[in-house]
């Protein structure tokens, strides 16, 4: 059975996200991560995991952003979702999140902690339905969401992929 966003929305309950899509959280470990024991950048105690499930259709996209941990995406429905990915160097990686494994596509995606990532389904009409897992858990303490100017002097080489994946 083929299932559409609109299903997905109100089946999983979504909800707006800051970035762009839809979102809901789905777990926070109850482990809590002494800030001692964290990666530079991270102000506070951290849970030790945290998982959501995230939607965006085609016309949408999830502006550039970064966290201080990493972040693992999965895919779960729908279309392809191309992930765009900066590292600090100026690197672009291109990451195609699916099914068609033979076709270059994953499963699942790692994006490094700090790294400037955006993505969007560039399937006419479509839509993906991916899950993200960070580990240490997301705090929006450690959530930078991009602004273009910067970003583009930082990475002129980007800018018109900048332009089009930021608010």
């Amino acid at each position: 059975m083929q299932h559409t966003a609109a299903y997905w929305r109100e089946q999983l309950k979504l909800q707006s996200h800051v970035e762009g899509g839809a979102f809901r959280e789905t777990y926070r470990s109850e482990w809590v991560l002494d800030m001692t024991t964290l990666p530079a950048g991270m102000g506070g105690n951290r849970n030790a995991s945290t998982c959501i499930y995230f939607l965006l259709e085609e016309g949408e996209f999830s502006a550039f952003h970064r966290i201080a941990a990493d972040e693992i995406w999965h895919f779960y429905d729908g279309q392809t979702l191309t992930i765009y990915e900066i590292a600090p160097g100026g690197n672009l990686l291109v990451h195609k999140l699916g099914r068609d494994i033979a076709g270059g596509e994953s499963l699942q995606v790692i994006i490094t902690a700090g790294n400037w990532f955006a993505s969007r389904v560039e399937v006419p009409g479509g839509y993906a339905l991916s899950g993200c897992t960070v580990a240490p858990g997301f705090d929006f303490a450690d959530f930078e969401l991009a602004e273009k100017a910067p970003l583009q002097a930082a990475y002129p080489e980007h800018a018109a992929l900048i332009d089009t994946l930021t608010r």
